[in-house]
């Protein structure tokens, strides 16, 4: 992984980072960035607590879609692409950092303030709060389709299709249930700091998914069975048959799918200036540490993870990655705890995901105005109702991955970092450093709008 140095830090950007590490960490008043899970007191966070805050920034939903991407780009074509997406994602969090030092500027929403002044501001806001609707979305999706199964899995003996048609393994109607019943309540409540370990224990789910997806690799037959689970007790050797001949590179419509996947999952920077202000004596050159590591690890994860779907399922691989074992192993034990703890882990990381948003959309609404419990209110449950709606209605997960991700993941990921870089730091146009910001803004926005525009066409022809 490449690794991009700093020089040390301007202590000016310290005293702001102290300045907004004593400040109360989870009212609706705090910056609009701050990340609740793994705060520290101010006396600073270590390096290891701050890499994995980081990773717990990074590693979401997007890891259940990444084999997928895989299937449709050809192994070295993923590693090629995810190589490329990590390492532009550690030299955006490098200017960042420069801009944070040379600004004083402790979140990404001022850095829009100082670089477009107000307009700059709403534009970051909106941005982040249309990237959170659609993290929420994926992660009620993912409680679409894996509530059911999971109950399915626990009754005895296995549900015929009269049983099927219930009501409790219908997905909308418990997705409904779990929103109103679970996610609402905590959505509701002004502060959330009791929840902020919750993303530490997702991510620890995500890190025995993946563990899961090697184990399981050599417990499902390749051809695949059709229409039919696989005993728990057989094993099967992958044959050598042409489907289960692994493809280098793969190019189609549904390549499109990829970058955006893959900016979706690395997509962190929201949490980088905040996380950055809560490391103990921060310097940019540490904090860059803090994010090479951060970004190498959870690439190496995502590889993994993908690698060993893509090798299990093929080209007949889901979108969500998880589905594919609940059709062929829907009684495994390792299988049906892994699903409960990834289940687990959405309940948990949902509201937290909830709380940027609504200060979004209070800031601006409100402005700075006093905090307000009708707007409050109001603002959680139509931000609710616009997630589940959309949960309910997007027949596909990779339809969230690829739209979200063209759009406001390669914004904030490559454009936004570039663009103010060549507003803030005064470089000429012709130094290395702004034709590096120019590059990526470049790359951001012809990624960004030919993906979207692909899978357009690709759901007008579907």
């Amino acid at each position: 992984m490449i690794m991009f140095q700093n020089e040390n830090s301007n202590p000016t950007i310290q005293t702001s980072c102290t300045v907004a590490a004593v400040e109360e960490r989870d009212s609706e008043s705090t910056p609009l960035l701050r990340n609740a899970a793994g705060a520290e007191e101010h006396t600073g966070a270590s390096f290891c607590s701050s890499v994995l805050n980081l990773m717990n920034a990074i590693m979401g939903s997007g890891i259940l879609g990444l084999a997928y991407a895989m299937a449709n780009t050809g192994i070295l074509g993923f590693c090629i692409l995810l190589l490329l997406v990590s390492c532009l994602a550690s030299y955006s969090i490098h200017l960042l950092l420069k801009l944070c030092d040379q600004a004083a500027i402790t979140s990404y929403e001022d850095l829009g303030l100082k670089t477009f002044q107000r307009p700059g501001k709403i534009m970051v806001a909106s941005t982040i709060l249309i990237q959170n609707i659609g993290a929420m979305s994926s992660y009620m999706f993912i409680i679409k389709s894996e509530l059911p199964a999971a109950i399915a899995s626990f009754l005895n003996p296995e549900p015929s299709w009269h049983v099927w048609s219930a009501w409790y393994l219908d997905g909308r109607t418990l997705l409904m249930l779990v929103t109103l019943c679970v996610v609402l309540p905590l959505a509701m409540l002004p502060r959330i700091g009791f929840l902020s370990y919750s993303s530490s224990v997702a991510f620890l789910f995500m890190v025995y998914f993946s563990i899961v997806v090697v184990i399981k690799k050599w417990s499902i037959p390749c051809p695949l069975p059709q229409n039919q689970t696989i005993p728990l007790i057989s094993q099967f050797n992958n044959s050598s048959d042409p489907e289960c001949t692994p493809k280098l590179f793969v190019i189609s419509s549904r390549s499109a799918y990829a970058i955006p996947t893959m900016a979706f999952s690395f997509l962190c920077h929201t949490a980088v200036l905040p996380i950055y202000c809560e490391l103990h004596r921060p310097t940019k050159k540490k904090m860059q540490y803090v994010a090479n590591v951060g970004i190498s690890l959870s690439f190496l994860i995502y590889l993994v993870s993908a690698l060993f779907g893509y090798l299990t399922f093929y080209e007949h691989v889901e979108s969500e990655l998880l589905l594919g074992y609940n059709r062929y192993l829907p009684r495994d034990v390792v299988v049906m705890s892994v699903r409960c703890a990834i289940l687990l882990a959405v309940l948990l990381t949902i509201p937290l995901i909830h709380f940027p948003a609504r200060k979004a959309v209070v800031m601006l609404i409100r402005g700075d105005r006093p905090f307000s419990w009708p707007c409050h209110v109001v603002v959680t449950i139509v931000l609710l109702a616009v997630v589940l709606l959309l949960a309910i209605y997007v027949p596909d997960i990779r339809n969230v991955f690829g739209v979200v991700g063209s759009t406001t993941s390669t914004c904030l990921l490559f454009v936004y970092p570039g663009l103010f870089y060549l507003r803030i730091s005064g470089d000429p146009l012709k130094s290395p450093q702004a034709i590096s910001a120019v590059a990526l803004v470049v790359f951001g926005v012809l990624v960004g709008l030919l993906s979207l525009c692909v899978i357009i066409v690709t759901w007008a022809q579907e």
